[in-house]
């Protein structure tokens, strides 16, 4: 009975031993490399804003504080790159965490970056709702890309969201007079032969397409709902399969077709779960935005390129941002 009772109590402290090295968040990249090597493990950053940032301090209270998302360290070593504006920072660390984000191309807080072992990514999302289970079952289904292919494709997504973001500064400057003379065909006519002109991948010219001629629409056609299918219906038409914004096109045709009523894109806004991963071009997020600005406030002044997500706080240069929080 003794015995017995000494094994359950040793089997109890090692459970909460395990639970506590589980919690543990490092706060070097480069050691947490060491450690994903040795434990044969991918990494899971966490470029947060920690005392600033609204969505971050959501994330890390409902998702990374619970206990449940102890069994993520199964899987990831856990990193926490922080990016603080009242607390005091290393100069060291601080130099250290800004040529990271640098590096690896961080906009907005909170972004989490998967890395393999050898610090190459695979995959980046952000805040979620749900819950630590829930959070858990994206991280799992995220890891299936920690792979040559996945590592591959993620490289290419980074690409051409730069791409997208290049070619989209320079489109809104050509497409700024159709928007304000309300030009509809001589605004589709630029920006076809702005495409034509260009090189870019199916998925570049997918986004920059459904972005610009959705708002030349809006803007020209104020509150037309009609003509905003029949301008997603051309565009999906005319996309091939492979281009992964395809299905969020085809989502968000179906919700506009099914709420066709005044006013009634405002909803939409706010349900939506927007993933950097999705190419960092928020095409979806931005065509509700745009559809909310055009049914709400008649505005004529739409933007041509995707808005950051509403749970992602900016900041310029990873210094004092413009906060994006709830």
């Amino acid at each position: 009975m003794p015995r017995r009772f000494l094994a359950v109590v040793a089997l109890c402290l090692s459970a909460l031993s395990l639970s506590a090295a589980d919690a543990v968040w490092l706060t070097d990249l480069d050691e947490g490399m060491k450690v994903a090597k040795a434990e044969k493990k991918a990494i899971l950053v966490d470029f947060t804003g920690s005392d600033w940032c609204g969505w971050c301090i959501r994330l890390k209270k409902e998702v990374f504080d619970q206990k449940d998302f102890a069994a993520s360290t199964n899987d990831f070593v856990l990193v926490e790159l922080d990016y603080p504006q009242k607390r005091q920072q290393p100069a060291e660390e601080k130099a250290k965490n800004k040529a990271l984000a640098e590096k690896f191309g961080i906009e907005g807080f909170p972004t989490i970056l998967l890395l393999d072992a050898n610090g190459e990514p695979f995959a980046q999302t952000g805040y979620e709702a749900g819950g630590p289970v829930k959070y858990l079952a994206h991280l799992a289904e995220l890891l299936r890309a920690n792979t040559a292919d996945g590592r591959k494709a993620f490289a290419q997504a980074k690409k051409d969201e730069g791409m997208v973001r290049a070619y989209g500064a320079e489109l809104e400057t050509i497409l700024t007079p159709f928007f304000e003379k309300k030009d509809l065909a001589g605004g589709e006519a630029a920006l076809a032969q702005f495409i034509k002109a260009k090189s870019m991948t199916a998925a570049t010219k997918f986004s920059l397409t459904i972005n610009a001629r959705v708002s030349l629409t809006q803007a020209c056609k104020p509150g037309d709902l009609a003509a905003v299918l029949k301008v997603l219906d051309a565009i999906i038409a005319e996309t091939p399969a492979d281009v992964k914004e395809l299905a969020e096109a085809k989502q968000f045709r179906a919700q506009v077709a099914a709420e066709f009523l005044p006013f009634c894109c405002k909803a939409l806004l706010f349900p939506l779960v927007c993933r950097p991963t999705d190419n960092g071009t928020s095409t979806l997020q931005f065509l509700r935005g745009v559809l909310f600005c055009a049914q709400s406030t008649r505005s004529q002044s739409l933007p041509t390129m995707p808005s950051i997500p509403r749970w992602t706080c900016r900041q310029a240069e990873v210094a004092p941002f413009r906060d994006g929080s709830p």
